[in-house]
């Protein structure tokens, strides 16, 4: 992804911010502005729920459902109640996983 406008809009804003020093502000501005354009913030950007259950995007409804109860059996937090306290915290991080990621998939597909 070879973005730029973060760091044209962080520079004018940087420099407007800060007009009593505006090369210290547009310089800042522009530092900020490029972790914008390279995603070190990460906003708006999802994991790919095909990916998270194993699937492509030509998966059929059946092989969805298929692999969400395979994997939700395997991770359930209730199926390892006797483990390690840090392996059920791996497992219920797991399950939040592909239970949002299932639900991603069924509201893709309703459009």
């Amino acid at each position: 992804m070879n973005r730029w406008y973060g760091k044209l809009l962080g520079l004018f804003a940087g420099a407007a911010l800060l007009r009593n020093h505006p090369p210290l502000g547009a310089l800042i501005g522009l530092l900020i502005g490029h972790a914008f354009d390279v995603d070190w913030f990460r906003l708006g950007q999802r994991e790919d729920p095909y990916r998270v259950l194993g699937l492509t995007e030509e998966a059929t409804d059946t092989e969805v459902d298929l692999a969400y109860r395979r994997l939700i059996a395997q991770y359930h937090p209730d199926r390892l109640a006797g483990a390690a306290a840090e392996l059920r915290r791996q497992a219920e991080r797991r399950a939040r996983e592909i239970n949002a990621a299932y639900d991603r998939i069924k509201t893709l597909r309703k459009r």
